[in-house]
C-alpha cells in the first residue's frame, strides 16, 4: 500500500452506529484510564438498546475481572466490516460474578476510519510447511505476515520449486474460549525472494502464498487476529 493510499484510508470520518453493522459476539478494544497511560483490554459486545445503552462482557486479568465503576470513562474501538471505529462511552452499571457484564452510556459520536477488506498484518507465528516435493519431513518455518487471503512464509533453506501448493500448520488462540486451535492452511506459492544475510550469503529465504480453500472456521480465526492487531497496534498493518 502506497503512502498515499494510506493516507486515504486512514482519513477519519464520522460513523452513525447503525452504518458500524455491529454483530452480537463481536470483539471490542475497550481502554480504561484508572492509570497514568490507557490500558487496552479485550471484551465482546453482549448486545444493545438504541439511544439508551450497550451491554460489553467486562475483560479479565489472569482469570480476574478488570475493577470497573460506574461513572468510569472509557474508550470502545470496534473492527467492523472494512472500518475501524472509536467512541467514549462512560460506565452505567456493572453486573459482577456470575454474570461479569456492564452497561455503558450509548455512543454519541463515533469516528472512523476505513481500511482495505484484506488486512495484512505482521506477526511472529512458528508455523510449519509441507509438500510432497518440499521432502519428507516438515520445514519448520516462520509466518511473518498474514491475512485472510494468505501469508508471508520464511524458511532457512530454499524450497525445490517456486511454485505449487505447500501445507501450512500454525497454532492460533480462539477468542471463544482462550484455546490453541491447529490451522492447517492448503496454500498456493505465488513469489519468492532472499533475505539480505552477510557476506554475500542469504539470511533465508522468503515466500508469498495464497490460502486455498481455507477452511471457514479457520477464516474466522484469521480475520479475528488481524481485527485485534489492527485495534491494538495499526503499525502492524502491512
Amino acid at each position: 500500500m502506497t503512502d498515499v493510499q494510506a493516507e486515504r484510508e486512514l482519513k477519519p470520518h464520522t460513523f452513525a452506529f447503525d452504518s458500524m453493522n455491529l454483530q452480537v459476539g463481536v470483539r471490542l478494544q475497550l481502554l480504561t484510564y484508572r492509570r497514568i497511560k490507557p490500558v487496552q483490554h479485550f471484551s465482546t459486545l453482549i448486545g444493545w438498546i438504541k439511544d439508551e445503552y450497550l451491554i460489553v462482557k467486562i475483560p479479565t486479568e489472569n482469570g480476574t475481572p478488570i475493577a470497573l465503576s460506574e461513572g468510569d470513562r472509557v474508550t470502545i474501538r470496534v473492527f467492523s466490516g472494512v472500518n475501524v471505529c472509536s467512541f467514549a462511552c462512560s460506565v452505567e452499571r456493572v453486573f459482577g460474578r456470575p454474570l461479569l457484564y456492564a452497561h455503558l452510556s450509548f455512543p454519541r459520536s463515533i469516528q472512523g476510519t476505513s481500511l482495505r477488506a484484506a488486512m495484512r498484518v505482521r506477526v511472529d507465528l512458528p508455523a510449519q510447511l509441507s509438500a510432497d516435493w518440499a521432502g519428507a519431513a516438515p520445514l519448520a518455518c516462520l509466518l511473518t505476515n498474514v491475512s485472510v487471503n494468505g501469508a508471508r512464509v520464511e524458511v532457512s533453506t530454499a524450497l525445490p520449486r517456486e511454485d505449487g501448493e505447500v501445507d501450512l500448520t500454525f497454532t492460533l488462540i480462539s477468542p471463544a474460549n482462550d484455546q490453541e486451535v491447529q490451522i492447517r492452511a492448503r496454500a498456493a506459492i505465488r513469489n519468492a525472494s532472499l533475505l539480505p544475510g552477510g557476506e554475500g550469503e542469504p539470511a533465508g529465504f522468503a515466500y508469498g502464498v495464497q490460502f486455498v480453500d481455507l477452511d471457514p472456521v479457520h477464516f474466522t480465526l484469521l480475520q479475528n487476529l488481524t481485527y485485534e492487531v489492527v485495534l491494538a497496534d495499526r503499525q502492524r498493518i502491512v
